[in-house]
């Protein structure tokens, strides 16, 4: 059964992928850690789209956790032609003040998981010659930020890794796209113990996931989702790299400060 794999789908932006690629028609399995929220969901868009939507509670900071949920789909004859790498988390404050082994963590999760969940499924896309990947990475991706200097060195990684694997699978009829999102309305800043930045500078998951989606149909690499956003991006490349790192720097530490880091 065809089957759209959405990680980090217990809440803000892989929720919302579930819930719009649901509408879709997509049969759905969705993984995160907590099994309760994911059955509400699963249960709810099954219910409202007449389709199959499965779920998984999985720990992808485990090593071994891509390895298990490759062998469960392939338990349960699920083909995985779509797969949404969302899963991550952040950190915000000085590198010092963080445990390190916190920040492995964060680099198991953002980074190795999401490569090996790519290598699992990626090369039987290939075989059918159909298939779809978005990795979730950040307008982080684009500069060094300090203060979420871990966080934004995993997002550089996906937003090359992904641009590399989109060129290589060109020929081979799947997509792959890194997806940028700037602050949007979710709990990251909550999980990485940081103030939420003002409202009026974030956007819903909503808006994120639409221009994610209608990326992907036009075959983009990477998409940076809003138009400040991309403005910012395109600006930081006018500049010198250590000015854009000095100014990144100063609008992140009142929120590191008050993070208590």
């Amino acid at each position: 059964m065809k089957t759209t794999l959405v990680t980090g789908a217990s809440g803000g932006i892989g929720e919302e992928f579930a819930r719009q690629l649901a509408a879709r028609g997509n049969n759905l399995l969705l993984v995160a850690r907590s099994e309760d929220r994911l059955a509400r969901l699963a249960n709810e868009l099954a219910g409202k789209h007449n389709i199959t939507a499965q779920h998984i509670a999985a720990d992808l900071t485990r090593r071994d956790a891509p390895h298990d949920l490759f062998a469960e789909t392939e338990r349960r004859g699920l083909e995985v032609d779509f797969l949404i790498n969302n899963a991550g988390f952040g950190s915000l404050g000085d590198f010092t003040s963080f445990d390190a082994a916190r920040d492995e963590e964060m680099i198991t999760l953002n980074v190795s998981a999401l490569v090996l969940l790519t290598h699992l499924y990626l090369p039987l896309m290939r075989a059918r010659r159909a298939g779809a990947i978005i990795n979730v990475a950040s307008t982080a991706a684009f500069q060094p930020v300090p203060y979420m200097a871990t966080y934004a060195a995993t997002k550089a990684f996906v937003l090359s890794f992904s641009e590399a694997l989109a060129e290589e699978n060109r020929g081979h009829n799947v997509k792959v796209m890194a997806l940028c999102p700037g602050a949007t309305d979710t709990n990251f800043f909550a999980a990485a113990e940081g103030e939420r930045p003002p409202y009026r500078i974030m956007q819903t998951p909503q808006a994120v996931v639409e221009t994610a989606l209608r990326a992907l149909d036009r075959g983009q690499s990477h998409v940076i989702s809003g138009w400040s956003n991309y403005f910012m991006t395109q600006a930081e490349r006018l500049v010198p790299r250590s000015f854009v790192t000095r100014i990144a720097g100063k609008a992140m530490r009142p929120f590191s400060e008050k993070s208590g880091r």
